[in-house]
C-alpha cells in the first residue's frame, strides 16, 4: 500500500483535473436538446426534419389530454405531440372568462413548478414511448408579477393594470429570463430526449392576437417605443409632418390614435389625412411580429438551434380587425429564427365550403416556413367544455355555434377528409386538435389521421408541374388598416375566398409585398383583391401581364377593374363580391382549367386531386393532361391513361386520388 500511495495521489490529482475540466465544458457547452428538429426545404416545398429523417408534417393535441387518446394516436402512426404549458395562472380568452388549463409554471421570482409539464408528459410518454413533442409555451405572465411590475404592465385608462404591455422592452427581458430557465429545467430533465420545440404563444387565445383591454394601453413605454418607430421609419421631421399632414407634429410629441374609438361611420380612411392611423396600426401590429421573432431567437440560440420554434400569426386572410395585430406577417417571414407559421382553417365550418388557412401560406413558404394548420375540426364525438372540465368555463360559455360538431359520423370523416387533403395538395402540414378530448376517438375517424400520416410517408410528390394552378390571388395584409369599421368592409373583399375555391380550379394566395418576386408564367388569371391603390410599380406590371395574354382583376374598395389582354380596361363600379359562375366565366376565357363543371370544392396539387361535395351524384373531373389515377387507398391503378375520372359520390363526402400526369 505504501509503495503504490504516490501513484494513487498523482491518480486522484488527474481524477480532479479531469472532473474540472469536465466542469468548464460544461458551462461552456450546457446541455442541450437530444433531438434535432428543422424545417428544410425538400421536393419544391418547406418540410419537417427530426435528426436530418424528413418527418410527416403532422401532430395530435388536447387541452385536456388524457392516456386512452394518445394510446389511439399512437396506434395510428402519429408520434408528434403537442400540449400547452403557461406562465401564469390567467386563462386564454379573457372576454368570456375561460379559466387556464394548467397551473401556472411562474410562482415567484425564480420559483417555478414544472409539475404540469411533467404530467402531461408522463401521460404521452406512458402511451408512445417514441412521442416527440412540441410544448406550446404562452407566455403572458402571473398577476404577483403585474402588480410587482407596473411600468411593464399595459396601463388601462381606468388605472387598473392588465397582464403585460406587449411594447415594454422590460417585460420581454423578464420573461426572456423565465423562458430561458423553463428550458434550461427542460433541456436538463429526464424529457429531453422526447423535447422537439417549443411553440411560442401570448395574447388572447394564444395566438399573440391584443386582448381586447390593450387597446387602450396608456403605458408611457408604448407611446415612446411608437415615437422611436416613426424615427425609423421617417428620415426626417419634415417626412413626418407631410406624410400626416400635420404641420406641428415632431417625433417628440406625436401620438398614438385611439384604435378602440366607436365605429359611427362604414367608410374607409382619407390617405391625405389618416396616415397617422395607419401608422399606428403598422406600429401596434410590428410588436407583435418582434416579439415572436424574439421569443423565437431565445429558444434556439438557448437549444443550440437544436429546437424548433414556431407561433400562430399573419391570420390577414380571415380575421379583418386591425386591433388584433396581425398585420406584419411580411416582416416576422424575415427572422431566421421561425421556423413555422400556423392558424386554425377559417371559421365557416359548413359543409360544402373551403376552410382555407388564414394567410397566405404561398408567401410563408416562399421564405421557408412551413405552415401547419390547427385542425380543430368539429365532429359528432366532439363534447362541451364544461361537460368534461368542471372550473374552466363559466356557465354559456363556448356551447353552441362553432362549438357543435355535425351529428353524423360519416360526415366528421368527410370534414376530416377535407382537412387532410388540402394539407396533401398544398403541401403544408398540421395537428389534429383534439380540443377536450375524444373527439376523434372512432375507428373511421382515426383512419384518417392515420392514412394522411401514411400517405404523406408513401406518396411523395413527383414532377407535379402541370397541376400547379392557373390562378394567382394576391392580398394586402394592411387593408384593414384603412377600415374605420375594424373589417366590417374588408371582410366584403376577402369573402371572395369562398366563391373562388368553388370555380373548379385550386390558386395560390401570395402577400402584396412579394408581388415583385413571383414568377407570372405559370398563371392565366391574376387577382389583385383588395389593393386599394396601386404603385407605379404594380401598374406597370399589370400592363406587362396584359401584354403576355394575361387577365389581371384589381378590386378596391370602389369595385373591380377587368384588364383583359388586348381591350380596354372595363371598370365594374360597386363590383367588391362574385359568384362563383361569375368567376368561372372569367376564367374560361382566359384559357384556366376547370376540373369540374360544377360548384363543388377541388383540391389539386403534388400528384393529390380531392373532391368534396355537400350534394354528391355522378360526377365529371376532367384533366388537362392524360395521367395515371391511382387510388391511394388500395394502391390500385383505376387508369393508366386517361384525362376523364368519372365518379358516383355520396352526399356530404370527400373523395381523395393520386394523380401522375403523363
Amino acid at each position: 500500500m505504501t509503495n503504490n500511495q504516490p501513484e494513487l495521489i498523482q491518480n486522484l490529482k488527474k481524477l480532479k483535473i479531469l472532473v474540472f475540466f469536465i466542469f468548464l465544458l460544461t458551462i461552456m457547452h450546457p446541455i442541450t436538446a437530444q433531438i434535432k428538429t428543422e424545417v428544410e426545404w425538400n421536393n419544391g416545398n418547406p418540410s419537417l426534419f427530426i435528426d436530418g429523417q424528413n418527418h410527416p408534417p403532422f401532430a395530435y393535441m388536447s387541452y385536456l389530454g388524457e392516456v386512452e387518446y394518445y394510446k389511439e394516436i399512437a396506434a395510428t402512426g402519429i408520434h408528434l405531440y403537442n400540449f400547452p404549458a403557461y406562465l401564469g395562472e390567467g386563462g386564454i380568452n379573457t372576454s368570456s372568462g375561460i379559466g387556464a388549463f394548467r397551473n401556472a409554471i411562474w410562482k415567484g421570482e425564480s420559483h417555478y413548478d414544472f409539475s404540469s409539464i411533467e404530467t402531461d408528459f408522463e401521460k404521452i410518454l406512458s402511451a408512445d414511448p417514441k412521442a416527440k413533442v412540441v410544448i406550446r409555451l404562452y407566455l403572458d405572465p402571473p398577476r404577483w408579477w403585474t402588480l410587482a411590475n407596473p411600468s411593464a404592465a399595459a396601463q388601462l385608462p381606468d388605472g387598473s393594470l392588465f397582464r403585460q404591455s406587449f411594447a415594454s422592452q422590460e417585460w420581454r427581458e423578464h420573461t426572456k429570463v423565465v423562458l430561458e430557465d423553463c428550458l434550461d429545467w427542460l433541456l436538463k430533465s429526464k424529457y429531453r430526449n422526447h423535447l422537439a420545440g417549443i411553440h411560442v404563444a401570448s395574447g388572447f387565445t394564444e395566438e399573440w392576437f391584443y386582448h381586447p383591454k390593450q387597446y387602450q394601453d396608456q403605458n408611457p413605454v408604448r407611446l415612446q417605443a411608437f415615437r422611436d418607430w416613426l424615427k425609423e421609419k421617417y428620415t426626417s421631421v419634415n417626412s413626418l409632418r407631410a406624410a400626416w399632414n400635420k404641420p406641428n407634429v415632431t417625433f417628440a410629441n406625436a401620438q398614438l390614435t385611439n384604435i378602440d374609438e366607436a365605429v359611427d361611420e362604414f367608410s374607409w380612411r382619407d390617405p391625405d389625412n389618416d396616415t397617422n392611423y395607419i401608422d399606428t396600426y403598422r406600429f401596434h401590429t410590428e410588436v407583435m411580429a418582434d416579439n415572436i421573432a424574439y421569443f423565437c431567437k431565445v429558444v434556439k440560440e438557448k437549444s443550440d438551434g437544436y429546437l424548433l420554434t414556431g407561433a400562430f400569426y399573419g391570420y390577414h386572410y380571415f380575421v379583418t380587425d386591425p386591433r388584433r395585430g396581425h398585420g406584419a406577417l411580411s416582416k416576422l417571414l424575415k427572422s431566421p429564427y421561425l421556423d413555422y407559421l400556423s392558424s386554425p382553417n377559417v371559421y365557416n365550418r359548413v359543409v360544402g365550403e373551403d376552410w382555407p388557412a388564414m394567410a397566405a401560406i404561398n408567401s410563408v413558404h416562399k421564405h421557408g416556413k412551413l405552415w401547419l394548420a390547427e385542425n380543430d375540426t368539429r365532429t359528432s364525438k366532439t363534447t362541451l367544455l364544461k361537460d368534461q372540465s368542471r372550473g374552466i368555463a363559466p356557465p354559456g360559455q363556448y356551447e353552441g355555434g362553432v362549438w357543435l360538431g355535425p351529428k353524423s359520423l360519416k360526415t366528421s370523416v368527410a370534414l376530416l377528409w377535407k382537412n387532410a387533403a388540402r394539407m396533401l395538395a398544398y403541401g403544408y402540414g398540421g395537428w389534429w386538435f383534439d380540443m377536450w378530448g375524444g373527439w376523434f376517438s372512432d375507428p373511421e375517424m382515426l383512419q384518417v389521421l392515420e392514412k394522411t400520416q401514411q400517405f404523406h410517408q408513401d406518396f411523395p410528390s413527383k414532377n407535379p408541374e402541370k397541376m400547379k394552378p392557373g390562378v394567382l390571388v394576391i392580398v394586402d395584409e394592411e387593408l384593414s388598416f384603412w377600415d374605420k369599421s375594424y373589417g366590417r368592409l374588408t371582410e366584403k373583399i376577402l369573402s371572395n375566398r369562398y366563391p373562388i375555391a368553388k370555380t373548379g380550379s385550386s390558386y395560390d394566395l401570395y402577400l402584396r409585398t412579394d408581388i415583385q418576386e413571383i414568377a407570372f408564367s405559370q398563371y392565366q388569371v391574376i387577382w389583385l383583391m383588395g389593393l386599394l391603390q396601386l404603385t407605379d410599380k404594380e401598374t406597370a406590371l399589370i400592363k406587362k401581364l396584359q401584354k403576355l395574354g394575361k387577365t389581371v382583376l384589381w378590386t378596391n374598395d370602389k369595385g373591380t377593374t377587368l384588364n383583359l389582354p388586348g381591350k380596354t380596361d372595363n371598370f365594374l363600379p360597386e363590383k367588391l363580391q362574385w359568384k362563383p359562375s361569375e368567376l368561372k366565366k372569367i376564367w374560361a376565357e382566359a384559357g384556366v382549367h376547370q376540373y369540374i363543371t360544377s360548384e363543388d370544392i377541388i383540391y389539386v396539387g403534388r400528384n393529390w386531386l380531392s373532391l368534396h361535395s355537400i350534394d354528391g351524384g355522378e360526377k365529371i373531373i376532367q384533366l388537362p393532361y392524360f395521367a395515371r389515377v391511382i387510388d391511394p387507398f388500395t394502391n390500385k391503378v383505376m387508369a393508366d391513361s386517361t384525362n376523364q375520372i368519372t365518379i358516383k359520390m355520396d352526399v356530404m363526402s370527400t373523395v381523395l386520388y393520386r394523380v401522375h400526369p403523363l
